[in-house]
C-alpha cells in the first residue's frame, strides 16, 4: 500500500549516535506541524542507534540501514534520496528542533515557489542540552535575500552565518539539481550546499530561534577545527571568484581579514562547552 506523500521530510543520518538520538527524534515528533515523515538512516552503527530509532511507535518514522559504513557525504546524500516529500530538512543525530520549526518554515516555502532556502536562528547547546550561546546566526540575513546578498554576507562573515542543517529547509528537487552534498567540502558541506541552492531561488531568514546545534566534545566540529578553517577559507575564495554571485573585492578583503575571527569564535564555543562538561564532572565526582 502506497502512503500519501507528506508535505515535508525530516531526515536523520546517524552513526554511533546512541547518546543523543532519542532526544533528537522526540524533537522531530513533537513538531506542531504534523504532515511529515521522519527518515532515519543508520550508517552501519555498532552501538544501539538502530534499536533506539526502531523503538518509537510512530507510523511517520521509517528506519533504513546501510550494509557497510560509508562516508558522511555519501550517507547524507542517501538519506535525502530516501525522502519522498518536496521539502527536506536534515537534522544531525545530536541536534534539536523547536516544536514550531516546521510550522514556521514550511508555510513560506509552500507559499512562495521562488524561495530555495528558509533558515532560522539557532541556540548553541552543550552535552546536557543547556544553551551556551542563544539566538545565534543570520546577522544581516533576516527577511528575503537574493543569492548575491547572501554570498556577500557569507564572504564578509568569515564563518557560517546561515547555520547548520537543522535550522534550514530546502527543496528536494533543487538538491538533486545542484548535485547534493559535496565530499570534497566535508567540513563546510552545509554552507557549500546552501550557496549552490541559492542559484535556483531566494533566501528567507526567519527571526525566530527554531533549532539547537550541539557543541559536543567528541563531535566532528570539535575534533577538526583546523580543517573547518581551511575549508571555510577555500569556500570564501570560491565565492569570491564566482561570476554568479558577483562578490565585490571589498567583500573578499573583509572576509579574508575576518576569517581568523570566525575561527576564534568556534574555538570559544568549544571551550565553553568543555568548561560546562567539566563542571558537571566535578559535581558528580
Amino acid at each position: 500500500m502506497l502512503l500519501p506523500i507528506p508535505s515535508v521530510s525530516v531526515c536523520i543520518p546517524v552513526y554511533q549516535g546512541e547518546r543523543f538520538l532519542a532526544e533528537t527524534i522526540r524533537s522531530v515528533l513533537d513538531q506542531s506541524f504534523r504532515d511529515l515523515e521522519l527518515v532515519i538512516l543508520d550508517n552501519a552503527s555498532t552501538d544501539t542507534s538502530g534499536e533506539i530509532a526502531r523503538s518509537f511507535g510512530d507510523p511517520r518514522i521509517r528506519v533504513e540501514r546501510n550494509a557497510t559504513t560509508v562516508s558522511q557525504a555519501d550517507n547524507w546524500n542517501r538519506v535525502v534520496q530516501l525522502c519522498r516529500a518536496p521539502l527536506v530538512k536534515l537534522v544531525c543525530a545530536d541536534d534539536l528542533l523547536h516544536p514550531r520549526c516546521l510550522e514556521l518554515q514550511v508555510g513560506p516555502m509552500e507559499a512562495d515557489p521562488g524561495l530555495a532556502v528558509v533558515a532560522s536562528r539557532r541556540h548553541m547547546i552543550d552535552e546536557q542540552s543547556r544553551v551556551i550561546v542563544p539566538r545565534r546566526g543570520l546577522a544581516g540575513l533576516i527577511g528575503v535575500r537574493t543569492g548575491m546578498e547572501v554570498a556577500r554576507r557569507v564572504v564578509r562573515n568569515g564563518a557560517n552565518p546561515v547555520g547548520e542543517p537543522g535550522g534550514v529547509l530546502f527543496r528536494r528537487e533543487d538538491f538533486f539539481t545542484v548535485g547534493g552534498w559535496r565530499a570534497d567540502r566535508t567540513f563546510v558541506m552545509d554552507l557549500d550546499l546552501w550557496m549552490r541552492l541559492l542559484q535556483y531561488g531566494e533566501f528567507l531568514g526567519l527571526p525566530e530561534t527554531l533549532a539547537a546545534f550541539r557543541i559536543g566534545l567528541g563531535s566532528v566540529s570539535a575534533d577538526n577545527e583546523q580543517a573547518i578553517y581551511d575549508d571555510q577559507r577555500a569556500l570564501i575564495e570560491e565565492l569570491g571568484e564566482s561570476d554568479f554571485y558577483k562578490v565585490r573585492a571589498v567583500d573578499l578583503a573583509v572576509g579574508r581579514m575576518l576569517a581568523p575571527a570566525g575561527r576564534a569564535r568556534r574555538r570559544a564555543l568549544f571551550a565553553v562547552s568543555k568548561l560546562s562538561t567539566r563542571g558537571d564532572d566535578r559535581v558528580s565526582a
